[in-house]
């Protein structure tokens, strides 16, 4: 894969109070995703950026909730992500990211 792509394939990794549960319970971690992001894609950027063996990914697609406002109707952004499975004894640190 091109370096350039691993960049645009994972947007961002998603922090919150159930990211933080599912990481601690079943060794995942979730990232926000390009649209067009496919499983092998993710699975490589993963491993290249962060240096870990990946079991497996599984991705979900939200969708923008419809919002209204005193302008008429309005939408949210979709959103796409991943959540990535590590290997037995794999760990990601995000502090000491590059």
């Amino acid at each position: 894969m091109i370096r350039e792509r691993i960049y645009k394939v994972l947007v961002a990794p998603q922090i919150s109070e159930k990211a933080t549960w599912v990481a601690e319970k079943y060794g995942q971690y979730v990232f926000r995703v390009a649209p067009d992001a496919t499983k092998p894609e993710i699975k490589e950027a993963v491993e290249a950026l962060f240096e870990v063996k990946v079991d497996s990914v599984r991705v979900v697609n939200i969708k923008g909730k419809t919002k209204r406002t005193v302008r008429g109707v309005g939408k949210r952004n979709d959103v796409r992500k991943a959540y990535v499975t590590l290997a037995a004894g794999q760990d990601i640190d995000f502090t000491d990211a590059e």
